[in-house]
C-alpha cells in the first residue's frame, strides 16, 4: 500500500509566498515480503526432491546343495587400483591378465560366446585397492552384457598377493 504525506499544509500561490516541501510517498513492503515467503513456501512443498537410485543386487541363500560349475565356464574378474580389471579363465591363477574398463566388455562377450551361457559364471572379486565406482561399474558390465550369473566373492590372499606382483612388473602405482 502507498502513502501520501500531507502534513505540510495548504499550498498557496503569489509573491512572496515560500514554496512547500514536495510531498513523499512511502511504500509499504510488508504485503510484498508476505507474498515472496508464500511463494518459496508454495515452491519448497510442491517440488519432488530427487530419489536415491539403489543397486538392485540380489544375493544367493547359503546353501550346502549347490551345483557344481566346470571351470572352463567361469571367468574371475578383479577390480584394482588404477581402473585396471584383473582377470583370469577357469580356476588357475597362473594365467591371471590384465584389462582396463574400456577392454573388459570384449574380453566378457568372447568368453560368453565361447561358453553355454546357460553355465557361464563370472566371479566379481573387488580388491581393496578398487573404488567403489569401479565395483558398480563392473555390477553395470553385468547387466550390459546379460550376463545372468554372477557373485561378489571375497579375494583370497594369494590373489591379492599376486596382483601386487603384477602391478610391480608392470609398473602400476
Amino acid at each position: 500500500m502507498a502513502e501520501l504525506d500531507t502534513s505540510a499544509g495548504a499550498h498557496k500561490k503569489g509573491p512572496g509566498v515560500r514554496k512547500g516541501k514536495k510531498l513523499s510517498t512511502r511504500v509499504d513492503l510488508t504485503p510484498m515480503v508476505d507474498l515472496g515467503f508464500l511463494l518459496i513456501t508454495f515452491f519448497i512443498f510442491t517440488t519432488e526432491m530427487s530419489k536415491p537410485h539403489a543397486l538392485k543386487l540380489i544375493m544367493p541363500k547359503d546353501s550346502k546343495d549347490s551345483t557344481l560349475v566346470k571351470a572352463h565356464d567361469v571367468i574371475t574378474l578383479m577390480p584394482g587400483k588404477s581402473d585396471h580389471v584383473y582377470y583370469y579363465e577357469g580356476d588357475s591363477l597362473s594365467n591371471l591378465r590384465i584389462a582396463d574398463f574400456t577392454s573388459i566388455r570384449d574380453i566378457i562377450l568372447d568368453k560368453k560366446r565361447h561358453t553355454d551361457t546357460a553355465w557361464f559364471q563370472v566371479i566379481l572379486k573387488p580388491t581393496p585397492d578398487a573404488t567403489y565406482k569401479n565395483t558398480v561399474d563392473i555390477l553395470d558390465e553385468m547387466t550390459i552384457d546379460g550376463v545372468k550369473h554372477y557373485a561378489m566373492v571375497d579375494l583370497i590372499p594369494a590373489e591379492y598377493a599376486l596382483i601386487h606382483i603384477t602391478e610391480k612388473a608392470n609398473g602400476i602405482r
